[in-house]
């Protein structure tokens, strides 16, 4: 069994309209919201060993802060690919996981990840920002995935919004 947490980014800022979007930062709900995200996950235990993300200045920003709470100790890996992947992206780095890695962590953008929840847990969920969908699959090898198209059914064992997080500080 493989499980994943699939992230979409916390809120970006629209304030400086001439940033590209890929340099769009987090505002102040994003800033507040990543951390909770990651103090939920050390709460459940499950802090992922393996955390891919966007490049993108608002997913950069989101894993660190996730990262950081959830004590995660490893290395964030940014993938030039995930910047408004489609879902077949995601599931492409999944399939080239070391099989040594059971919980990993996916940072990206919708529609790719509302996709790729739909996908691997055969449900249609929204994903607003700082979302997470923790999913369990019922493989052994990341490589099951691969050529599937869709067809490794999981299931969706928990999801949590922002509007679904309390801070440990309230």
């Amino acid at each position: 069994m493989k499980t994943v947490l699939l992230m979409r980014h916390a809120e970006s800022s629209w304030k400086e309209k001439e940033l590209d979007d890929i340099e769009r930062p987090l505002n102040k709900r994003g800033k507040k919201d990543a951390p909770r995200v990651g103090e939920v996950l050390f709460d459940k235990e499950l802090t992922p060993q393996m955390i891919l993300c966007s490049p993108a200045l608002r997913a950069r920003q989101t894993a660190e802060l996730v990262a950081d709470k959830c004590e995660y100790m490893g290395e964030i890996t940014y993938l030039d690919s995930f910047y408004l992947a489609e879902p077949s992206v995601y599931e492409s780095a999944l399939c080239s996981l070391p099989d040594n890695i059971e919980r990993v962590m996916l940072i990206g953008h919708n529609p790719g990840m509302e996709g790729l929840v739909q996908i691997l847990g055969y449900e249609v969920e929204s994903l607003p920002t700082a979302s997470v969908a923790y999913l369990a699959l019922p493989i052994d090898h990341w490589s099951e995935m691969e050529g599937k198209d869709g067809n490794v059914h999981g299931d969706i064992i928990q999801l949590w919004r922002p509007r679904d997080l309390k801070s440990k500080k309230n």
